[in-house]
């Protein structure tokens, strides 16, 4: 599975912006999916999973409501909305998915994820 992530770009403060990652020549509908990021000289940090069947979520303690996770199965894509980005939502943001046993099982572990797409850079100015 080649995951693709898109999206980012540089916003101002309080700028939303909606990432999105795709799997093409997969199906992201048997897949769960994560987003973690990594600002420089930071460890990878965990942002929001979906459950294969998009019916399930979670998010990082920092989110505070400004971010969303969802999955659109047709289109083959998970997005990540963000909203009232600040200065130090920058990093690289990248996606990962994992097969699980059950649909609604999410994954909030970097180590469990087997595929991770390539990143893409979100920077936000004050």
């Amino acid at each position: 599975v080649q995951l693709q992530a898109s999206g980012g770009g540089l916003v101002h403060a309080g700028d939303s912006l909606r990432l999105s990652c795709t799997a093409p020549g997969s199906t992201l509908s048997s897949l769960a999916v994560g987003w973690f990021r990594q600002a420089p000289g930071k460890e990878r940090e965990f942002v929001a999973a979906i459950s294969s069947n998009g019916d399930e979520t979670y998010y990082g303690d920092f989110v505070k409501g400004r971010v969303f996770i969802s999955k659109n199965n047709a289109a083959n894509t998970v997005y990540l909305k963000m909203n009232k980005l600040h200065p130090a939502d920058t990093a690289v943001y990248y996606c990962a998915a994992v097969a699980t046993v059950q649909d609604i099982v999410v994954v909030v572990y970097p180590e469990g994820y087997d595929h991770w797409g390539q990143g893409t850079q979100v920077t936000v100015s004050s």
